[in-house]
């Protein structure tokens, strides 16, 4: 079974949707995160969920 952490993000509506792309693209490539959810609210912000697997490293000894 695999298991996930998620990461909240809140975009506020007057951040331009160049500036949100380069800062999901940014998690995406250096923190391995992927997107699992955004939600567009009527005032025009997002709530975006970004998820990534958890390592589990068994002990070899």
């Amino acid at each position: 079974m695999l298991d996930y952490s998620y990461m909240d993000i809140f975009i506020p509506r007057d951040l331009t949707r160049e500036a949100a792309r380069q800062l999901l693209t940014e998690h995406a490539e250096y923190g391995r995160w992927e997107l699992a959810r955004v939600r567009v609210h009527p005032d025009g912000s997002r709530h975006v969920r970004l998820r990534r697997k958890v390592m589990r490293v068994r002990r070899t000894l």
